[in-house]
């Protein structure tokens, strides 16, 4: 029997999961799940999420949120494994410590997210942030994963992982293979009120657990024009608004929004409501399981201390691999 490859993927706890959360990364992650040749780790990543501010007060009910988030959208147990990183902290951390000892200091200060983040928070420049990617080369390959679900911002970390796999690889021996991303069929969910993609920053992730009439006041939000003229336009929130249509209510839903914008034209009011109900009708189940998780906090936890004690077992064997090859053996 051929043996499954390892899929590791990770999601800081930086809040609640959104829409855009939903259609792009959750259902990549639902997809790959259901594939009987993958076998899938998804982590909250709660180590890497300290690297910025965040209040102690609350971290642990938003790690805890994340994962209600993620059981809810339809992450399942009897095909995933689901932990949180810091259950398997020991053993990440160990290996992060290793790989540190072999890569470049340099490399780290050139790559873009770290340059990113001394801007954003100029007080809070730490060494956790500038060991992010060792740290999340870690991650990935303490379970010898070759797949990785990631967004293009990531790129850059995977290419780290991938230098430090290959590092390691020539020094003690092969050991570790190099990561590739793997990309799903998920769309890429726009921002709704500007450019770029959907997010919690810009003010519009409606959240999975948003009601209908939440929903409703969100799109209410979104700028429009007349709602009529000699051509659709090609870019800015209208387009957007289609994009939603389009992935809630089907192609030819947004083909005849277009069509009316140059003949009748389109009242965004009816457009909206209609929307918004399509979309709650999709998260309503994801609400109902949900909230049958957050009424069973006992399975959450045996679900969570699952997924570490499978996650752990394989770590374990890594680490005593590594350290036997770097001299360490004990």
């Amino acid at each position: 029997m051929e043996q499954k490859k390892r899929v590791f993927s990770g999601t800081r706890p930086t809040g609640r999961l959104h829409l855009g959360n939903y259609l792009g990364m959750v259902k990549g992650a639902i997809e790959l799940q259901n594939r009987p040749d993958l076998d899938c780790l998804y982590c909250v990543v709660d180590l890497h999420g300290i690297t910025t501010p965040y209040d102690t007060k609350t971290y642990a009910s938003g790690i805890r949120t994340v994962v209600l988030d993620y059981l809810g959208a339809g992450l399942d147990p009897q095909k995933a494994h689901i932990l949180v990183q810091s259950a398997v902290g020991a053993q990440h951390l160990e290996l992060a410590y290793y790989f540190g000892t072999i890569y470049q200091v340099s490399r780290l200060e050139d790559l873009p997210t770290y340059k990113e983040k001394k801007t954003q928070h100029p007080d809070y420049v730490n060494m956790g942030l500038l060991y992010y990617p060792v740290l999340m080369a870690a991650d990935i390959l303490i379970y010898k994963s070759p797949l990785v679900p990631i967004g293009q911002d990531q790129e850059p970390h995977l290419e780290v992982t991938r230098e430090i796999a290959r590092k390691f690889n020539s020094m003690f021996g092969e050991t570790f293979p190099e990561p590739q991303s793997f990309k799903t069929n998920a769309p890429i969910v726009p921002s709704l009120y500007g450019e770029g993609k959907m997010s919690k920053s810009k003010g519009d992730g409606i959240i999975l657990t948003s009601s209908l009439e939440e929903i409703k006041a969100a799109l209410a939000k979104v700028p429009t024009d007349s709602g009529k003229g000699e051509k659709f336009p090609a870019e800015g929130p209208l387009v957007n608004l289609l994009t939603f249509v389009e992935l809630f209510e089907g192609h030819d839903r947004a083909m005849q929004y277009r069509e009316r914008y140059k003949t009748t034209g389109i009242k965004y009011g009816e457009l909206k409501t209609e929307l918004a109900e399509a979309i709650y009708k999709e998260l309503q189940p994801i609400q109902e399981r949900r909230k049958y998780f957050e009424d069973h906090p006992q399975e959450v936890n045996q679900i969570l201390k699952d997924g570490a004690e499978y996650a752990r077992s394989i770590a374990d064997e890594t680490l005593k691999e590594v350290r036997q090859k770097m001299g360490l053996a004990r």
